[in-house]
């Protein structure tokens, strides 16, 4: 199943387009739409949309995934992301896509492991997860991908095969069987490499001692 995974904004949209058809997720893809500041709030959006709609033709995604405004201090930043996921959505409802949403602190628990994350921690395990060379950069695109991510593994969007669901979606006919999947493996993993990466620093990276 192909996800698009979209991080909302008028400045700048992130996207990341994931694989999870496999033994374990892909990245397709992931970057960032910008529109200029002296462009009028109409012109910006119409950008946003036929940006979107591009990617949407390009990769055919199965699932969109957004992030959703959860809280902002600046009421402000709030409005303009709610124009761009406004947008975003009109875009899944033209091509027919299924759209599912997410808070920011539910993405970073299902990608790292803590609702408070910070950006470096989610880029390393994006990388981490999809077997990338490098961090995704910049970190509209990290976080976009992080959405596809969540919405692969926990959105009960996982599998779409006839008969087969997420593990996750326990309403389904036919869930699939109980098990840690090659996600959960690699969260695991590397949470576990950050924690000795961590005790290392603490150590100076020597043994015990003895």
């Amino acid at each position: 199943m192909i996800v698009l995974g979209i991080d909302p904004g008028t400045a700048a949209v992130g996207y990341g387009v994931v694989d999870s058809g496999g033994p374990g997720l892909r990245g397709i893809a992931h970057g960032c739409l910008t529109t200029s500041p002296d462009l009028s709030l109409p012109e910006r959006l119409l950008l946003v949309h036929d940006g979107v709609a591009a990617l949407v033709r390009e990769h055919a995604p199965q699932v969109l995934a957004v992030e959703r405004i959860y809280f902002q201090q600046n009421a402000q930043t709030a409005i303009a992301v709610g124009h761009a996921r406004g947008v975003i959505l009109l875009v899944a409802a033209e091509a027919g896509i299924p759209v599912v949403e997410a808070t920011p602190n539910e993405v970073k628990q299902a990608v790292t492991g803590s609702g408070a994350a910070d950006k470096r921690q989610v880029q390393r395990m994006v990388r981490t997860v999809l077997g990338l060379a490098s961090d995704p950069r910049p970190d509209d695109a990290a976080d976009a991908l992080a959405v596809a991510i969540w919405a692969a593994n926990t959105a009960g969007v996982a599998s779409a095969s006839p008969g087969a669901a997420s593990i996750l979606d326990r309403a389904a006919v036919a869930p699939m069987a109980a098990g840690p999947s090659p996600y959960d493996r690699a969260v695991r993993d590397a949470l576990r490499a950050e924690r000795g990466a961590a005790a290392s620093d603490r150590t100076g990276g020597k043994g015990s001692g003895r």
